[in-house]
């Protein structure tokens, strides 16, 4: 009999691309996916441990699921509870011993084993952690890729972290830096494509530190790009999370060269005062941090960019803060995202002196998303009238609405028939909102009938 798996995912987009590859793991085993974790046969919590209280959202979340899988085993009809991803990874066994009922825990880089765990579990009854990091790739062993959700698909090419900055916790719940070899992503990339995807977007840690094995050597991340280029109906590429000390000139000439790859670039700075960058153990001062951003505009004039922001770093005084937000006026985002930074136990920023009162942190953090959002309405506004490609890959709210991406990641609303899903459309942007655009799409003349 047909079972079925809700698969929640919190936190980055790897995350969703594990997610999908969990369900391409279970669908052999005659796992149906859900859409609601209520009445489903397993549940995933895929989790995130960046987040602040990322642990504590899992247990409140898990709470809830005992009281379902209660009711579930009075019934007859037993639910199994799984706990994957980095906080699964972070915790391990302390999972089992604040929420007993949980049956299995796994990290980032074991879902390949689900099969082996659910059979483990089946047989003996008790519950199963495989937090190790396996010797053997779990790209290797994961199935063939299943159906994608719409016309654009996530694609792990690089996983893991060497960079150890004092606030992150990637390096102990992903592991060390690890580069999939190039054949097999091209053939993922591919088989993707074959699905019905028409936009790509890459995935890594430090994505752009990829160095995939070839017969003829090692490919970086932008001689990948040029080889994905090259596939049939591959019409836009993108990628993320890159690390600006790892830009290298290869790169930066995709970006001069490559139509298919798209002019926005997610490229996390984290602070403009080279003391606490150095605090950080960031690889670039906010000078080399400009200095990449100029000559990635030089190769692409048209380039839009997004970054990450941390405020209340350990030791951050006003003039660190003020640097920061030179730095955010000087080179102008399109896309941020800032938080106040909270520490997570285990890395060294945890236990630095200097630690930043919250209400100063607060304050820091409206001040920057203030100048932050403002940069955003004005992209925003400056795209009304222009025409733009738009991939259009939903449906909207309203009837006859589709939604989609422009080239800068801008979800953009415009009325279409949807028999245009899945295709890219040029549309003029009419309207600009603070997170979207709306935009029509001209109506072709009726030819004059003879």
């Amino acid at each position: 009999m047909a079972k079925t798996v809700h698969i929640k995912s919190y936190g980055c987009q790897m995350n969703v691309y594990d997610a999908q590859r969990m369900g391409d793991v279970l669908a052999p085993l005659g796992y149906n996916t859900a859409d609601d974790m209520i009445g489903s046969d397993l549940v995933i919590l895929n989790t995130c441990h960046i987040r602040e209280k990322a642990a504590e959202k899992v247990y409140s979340e898990l709470g809830r699921l005992r009281l379902e899988k209660e009711q579930r085993a009075v019934s007859g009809r037993p639910m199994v509870i799984a706990v994957g991803g980095c906080v699964a990874q972070a915790e391990g066994e302390e999972i089992l011993r604040r929420a007993p009922f949980v049956d299995m825990v796994f990290g980032p880089q074991t879902y390949h084993r689900l099969g082996l765990m659910l059979r483990e579990h089946e047989k003996t009854g008790r519950a199963v952690v495989d937090t190790e990091f396996p010797p053997e790739d779990k790209f290797d062993a994961l199935p063939t890729a299943g159906k994608i959700d719409g016309s654009a698909a996530f694609l792990t090419v690089q996983e893991g972290c060497d960079k150890f900055c004092t606030f992150c916790v990637v390096p102990y719940t992903r592991g060390a830096e690890f580069s999939r070899p190039v054949d097999p992503v091209l053939r993922e990339a591919k088989l993707l494509v074959g699905k019905g995807a028409r936009e790509i977007t890459l995935l890594g840690q430090n994505v752009n530190a990829y160095h995939g094995e070839t017969v003829d050597g090692e490919w970086s991340l932008g001689r990948l790009i040029r080889g994905l280029a090259d596939i049939d109906g591959l019409d836009r590429i993108r990628y993320t999370t890159s690390y600006p000390a790892e830009v290298d000139e290869d790169l930066i000439s995709a970006h001069r060269d490559v139509p298919e790859l798209m002019p926005f670039l997610h490229l996390p700075v984290q602070a403009g005062s080279d003391r606490i960058l150095k605090a950080m153990n960031r690889r670039h001062t906010s000078g080399d941090f400009k200095e990449v951003v100029e000559r990635l505009r030089a190769a692409q004039p048209d380039l839009a960019l997004s970054s990450d922001f941390i405020v209340g770093f350990p030791g951050e005084t006003d003039a660190d803060f003020d640097a920061t937000m030179d730095l955010v006026r000087e080179v102008g985002f399109v896309q941020a995202y800032s938080f106040k930074y909270s520490p997570r136990p285990g890395t060294p920023a945890a236990d630095m002196e200097g630690q930043v009162p919250e209400d100063v942190k607060s304050e820091r953090l409206r001040i920057l998303q203030d100048e932050l959002n403002a940069q955003q309405i004005a992209f925003n506004q400056s795209c009304v009238g222009r025409g733009m490609p738009v991939l259009f890959d939903r449906p909207g709210s309203r009837p006859r609405q589709l939604v989609g991406r422009s080239p800068y990641m801008q979800a953009v609303h415009a009325e279409l028939p949807s028999s245009h899903l899945g295709d890219i459309v040029t549309v003029t942007i009419d309207r600009a909102k603070p997170n979207s655009l709306s935009a029509h799409a001209e109506t072709p003349k009726r030819e004059a009938v003879a």
